[in-house]
């Protein structure tokens, strides 16, 4: 069996399996922010990505869910991130309350 740890900050709710609570582990990717003049007068800067920190180390049959902007920043075969595309449920205000998948990398 697989141990499935949510790093994320909010419950997730994947329709065949229920709610799984977060774990309290918040992975963040580390940015760097250059100015970049303006538009019609509102500041603009660039972005570049950094480092994912914060991460636990890998654990024998486990897999963590991360945010989607962690799944892009690394290269751990042992991450997924919600798949909150068209297949995700949500509600009538547009909201996800649930998921049917995961993206793998």
């Amino acid at each position: 069996m697989i141990n499935i740890i949510n790093c994320t900050p909010h419950p997730i709710n994947i329709v065949s399996h229920g709610e799984i609570k977060p774990s309290g582990i918040i992975p963040r990717v580390s940015t760097t922010e250059v100015e970049a003049g303006n538009i019609e007068g509102i500041p603009c800067v660039t972005q570049s990505r950094g480092v994912v920190t914060g991460m636990p180390e890998p654990e024998k049959d486990t897999i963590f869910i991360v945010s989607g902007f962690v799944f892009n920043a690394t290269d751990r075969k042992d991450v997924v991130a919600p798949d909150t595309g068209k297949t995700a449920i949500r509600n009538e205000k547009g909201h996800i309350i649930a998921v049917t998948r995961f993206i793998v990398k």
